[in-house]
């Protein structure tokens, strides 16, 4: 029998992971064809983007009430995107027994808090620092990541302020959540963790690729 496909589909990106190996595509220029031959494909999809007729070979992965005691705040769990979901799933397995602050930086920044529990405490959604950069159309969307203080030009002046509102909401954040639980370990995972990872302000450990450890993980324990 084929090994299984676990694939995390995103706005921006879509990865997948099969027989222990990780691949990534923009979301589009992906088709379900680019996927070797398999005998499950498991997918967590949140992107509004990507369209398919599912068959019997394809399980969608929706947020559940729970994961063995890792339990989920929302009144509807299903409403709670299965990419934080999966990755909070990732981090309970890692570290059994211990809090922590899930960062997730992607299209939006998704912040999640999880006590020693496993109680999901709740979370906080922000656009990410690309989706800031395009508020304005009269204003120049650039890739550029400076640490400057201020800029002499509309561009520098945009490019630094729009990474300022981010990294700033990241770090305030999860210092009001490090007030809550002082001994929550913070992890940050999603592809836009290079851009912002030498501003922040505190201790942290990073996983790529927690979603599809995370999707694993369940479709193991709970498929």
């Amino acid at each position: 029998m084929n090994s299984c496909v676990y694939l995390d589909i995103g706005n921006t990106n879509i990865r997948w992971k099969y027989e222990g190996k990780y691949f990534e595509n923009p979301t589009n220029e992906f088709n379900l064809n680019m996927l070797p031959r398999s005998s499950k494909i498991w997918v967590s999809n949140v992107s509004s983007n990507f369209t398919h007729s599912f068959n019997s070979n394809i399980s969608l992965v929706k947020s559940q009430k729970r994961y063995k005691s890792l339990i989920n705040s929302y009144n509807e769990p299903n409403s709670l995107g299965s990419d934080r979901w999966l990755a909070m799933i990732a981090l309970y397995e890692i570290n059994p027994g211990s809090a922590f602050i899930l960062v997730d930086i992607g299209t939006a920044v998704t912040i999640d808090l999880v006590d020693n529990s496993g109680l999901h405490l709740g979370g906080v959604i922000f656009p990410g620092l690309y989706k800031v950069r395009e508020t304005f159309e009269n204003f120049p969307v650039s890739s550029e990541i400076k640490n400057n203080k201020i800029g002499q030009s509309t561009k520098d002046a945009w490019s630094i302020g729009t990474l300022d509102l981010v990294v700033s909401g990241i770090n305030q954040k999860i210092h009001e959540l490090k007030q809550k639980i002082p001994s929550a370990n913070i992890y940050f995972t999603g592809g836009g963790f290079e851009d912002i990872r030498k501003f922040i302000e505190f201790p942290y450990d990073y996983h790529k690729n927690l979603v599809l450890d995370g999707l694993e993980l369940f479709a193991d324990n709970m498929g």
